[in-house]
């Protein structure tokens, strides 16, 4: 004898009466798979809550978290990229400038803004990883090089926000010339004594790392970024050994002594308004982590 007997056979209610679950409402992390409400995950600025993995964001997010009240004036926002070398490799390169900026609705791979933070002005470069994997080509080397100026102007601290693949190779040349460009711009601001931030977080790595991104007063990252020139499978492939674990990471970094600290995202408005607080008061681009991050 069954313990049930099915009434009605099959599924009963019409199509039309159907209900879908809304998309975006949970959130499943890729490192521990939990799944987190979407809204709990933003409120935890898109940093797992149960394995603390940090998930990549772009300009907007980082502005919203850092600006006070997400009140910024924008430098330069409609500069966009020219094609002098007419490039074309499965697109013609402006054919792709064109459908990164539909999808994205940026205008190049990185944003300038200048605000403030904690009450102290900031002038940030911040890139984007979802337009062309957050190349460097020719706007990103000319908008960091006029936030630069903008910050030497109004005398504030500069910061860049690096998510890259490195070089833009459909601008060859052109892109390359960047590194050069930008770290000639950093000289100056280091000559006007003022400080720089450089925020490495996943990926860093080609040329932004070998220019700009490691050539901070304070060069500090977020955990578990890869940071690196060539990707690990390359450098894997080149010597033809197995890497060490947790090779490229930041972690391995910070321990390897080029990084100043590593710092959860979580925290990163307030370790930054205690450096802002301390540049403040005692007008000087000297390097501070063992002062107040120690």
């Amino acid at each position: 004898m069954s313990w049930f007997k099915r009434i009605k056979e099959g599924i009963t209610t019409a199509t039309h009466e159907k209900k879908e679950t809304p998309e975006g409402l949970w959130y499943k992390c890729p490192s521990c798979k939990s799944i987190i409400p979407s809204q709990e995950h933003e409120d935890n600025m898109w940093v797992c809550v149960k394995c603390s993995y940090h998930e990549r964001i772009g300009s907007e997010e980082y502005f919203a978290m850092l600006f006070d009240e997400n009140k910024f004036t924008e430098i330069n926002a409609n500069m966009t990229s020219g094609d002098p070398l007419q490039f074309v490799d499965t697109k013609k390169y402006n054919e792709r400038l064109v459908d990164s900026q539909k999808k994205t609705g940026l205008k190049d791979a990185i944003r300038t803004a200048t605000g403030n933070l904690d009450g102290y002005p900031i002038t940030i470069a911040c890139m984007d990883f979802k337009f062309i994997g957050g190349s460097m080509g020719s706007v990103m080397g000319e908008k960091i090089a006029r936030a630069i100026d903008y910050s030497i102007e109004h005398k504030t601290p500069f910061m860049i926000i690096s998510k890259s693949g490195g070089a833009r190779m459909m601008e060859a040349a052109f892109s390359l010339m960047q590194m050069a460009k930008t770290s000639a711009k950093l000289t100056q601001l280091s000559a006007a004594g003022l400080p720089y931030i450089s925020f490495l977080t996943d990926p860093t790595t080609g040329g932004v790392t070998a220019s700009f991104a490691m050539l901070g007063d304070l060069n500090i990252a977020e955990p578990g970024a890869l940071i690196g020139f060539a990707g690990p499978r390359v450098v894997k492939e080149t010597i033809g050994k197995d890497l060490p674990k947790g090779f490229q990471t930041s972690e391995f970094v910070l321990e390897h002594g080029f990084l100043d600290f590593i710092v959860k995202r979580t925290e990163l408005k307030s370790r930054l308004g205690q450096l802002l607080k301390f540049i403040s008061h005692y007008n000087t681009a000297v390097v501070f982590s063992n002062l107040i991050f120690s």
